[in-house]
């Protein structure tokens, strides 16, 4: 049986710019991405009248979670910089919105709303500079 496996490589994280109409600039050098996820709450209903005693749930405020992603960190690019990109994002508390476009021949994108809330560099003594960086998804994500 054929797989109908897709290969990651080529997924894309854009930046936009608030503009109207809004652009996207794709985010350098990420290498490894963790899209929103679709969590549901589950909420309890069960009363004295629930069938055999069991316990009974209904579905609850849906919530897209966190994206995470690792960066080849590059201080003066414009999509990591303190002057334009991820890092004055997180200082500024401003949330904005951004594009996650899958290398399928469907050109799947979700577009979601995200607060940086956390880009912590890494500079081993041996390695490549790097940062791991954390989107908190605000609102209902588009999955198109």
């Amino acid at each position: 049986m054929a797989t109908a496996a897709e290969f990651a490589h080529g997924t894309l994280l854009k930046l936009g710019n608030g503009g109207a109409p809004e652009t996207f600039a794709t985010i350098a050098e990420v290498s490894d991405l963790k899209p929103p996820q679709i969590h549901q709450e589950a909420l309890e209903a069960t009363s004295h009248d629930s069938t055999d005693g069991w316990k009974e749930f209904v579905g609850g405020l849906l919530d897209a979670g966190e994206v995470t992603l690792t960066v080849n960190f590059l201080p003066t690019h414009a999509t990591h910089s303190y002057s334009a990109g991820l890092i004055k994002d997180a200082v500024n508390r401003t949330k904005r919105n951004f594009q996650l476009v899958f290398p399928d021949a469907g050109g799947t994108t979700w577009t979601f709303a995200a607060l940086v809330t956390a880009f912590e560099p890494n500079a081993p003594v041996d390695g490549l500079l790097t940062a791991d960086v954390t989107l908190t998804v605000s609102g209902k994500p588009t999955l198109a």
